[in-house]
């Protein structure tokens, strides 16, 4: 194995333990928590070596590189994650090659992808993603639109909604995300006591590299390691900058 390809081992392996350390004091089963390695820019190679340590879960953020790597790499049998904003015109592209899009932040966005997967291979499961901290650079519905958007989602005819989403404001400190992790879980509370189906709410998709443990203590069942798994990422020119790499 290429050196840096034994230290995507190494790094997931430390992942592992954080993650199973955070669960044991949030006193969960580790088994409940799905860690999604964010393999954003990073080429088939890196997730082979990840796949190789026993990863099967992976997220990306643009349509168009996940397509290609996907296909390159479809003979692993991976599940991947729609973890980055989708805009509109590419909802048929992100239902035929993701069985999770954890990104639905708009109505429009919802009644396009519930249209495309009348005809996917699959049927999606997605989550709505929420801004609550209302930042101009980050995409999300806000805390109002959230429980129309959420039963617009639960009555979907091809689309599964699991849960919610949360990209916080990033933090010098990891324990600064706890109050947005809080909310989010107090939000999905607050929508199933007015009625909504809790079982299509269990999932919480917070937390990446900097504060995945954070999150995993105030109950996240899906969190996002990027950076502590591959490495730093290349910097990306401002023309294409994505907010937020997990």
């Amino acid at each position: 194995m290429p050196p840096q390809h034994a230290d995507i081992a190494d790094n997931l392996m430390r992942v592992r333990r954080r993650l199973d350390a955070a669960a044991q004091r949030a006193g969960r089963d580790a088994s409940s928590i799905t860690l999604v390695a964010v393999s954003k820019t990073f080429p088939p190679e890196s997730v082979r070596a990840a796949a190789a340590g026993g990863q099967r879960v992976f997220g990306e953020n643009r349509v168009q590189e996940a397509a290609a790597k996907i296909d390159a790499l479809a003979d692993l049998g991976l599940e991947w994650h729609l973890i980055g904003h989708l805009q509109s015109n590419k909802a048929r592209k992100a239902v035929a090659v993701f069985p999770w899009i954890e990104s639905v932040d708009s109505l429009p966005l919802l009644e396009r992808l519930d249209a495309s997967a009348a005809g996917a291979p699959t049927r999606p499961s997605i989550l709505i993603q929420v801004d609550l901290a209302r930042e101009a650079s980050k995409h999300g519905a806000d805390e109002a639109a959230t429980r129309p958007l959420v039963s617009a989602a639960a009555a979907a005819r091809h689309l599964d909604l699991r849960g919610l989403m949360i990209v916080p404001p990033y933090p010098e400190n990891p324990e600064d995300s706890r109050p947005w992790f809080r909310r989010l879980r107090a939000l999905r509370d607050h929508l199933v006591s007015e009625g909504l189906p809790a079982d299509r709410l269990r999932e919480l998709s917070m937390g990446m590299s900097h504060d995945f443990e954070v999150a995993i203590e105030e109950g996240a069942t899906l969190v996002r390691v990027g950076t502590a798994i591959f490495g730093q990422r290349p910097p990306v020119a401002p023309a294409s900058a994505e907010p937020a790499v997990p």
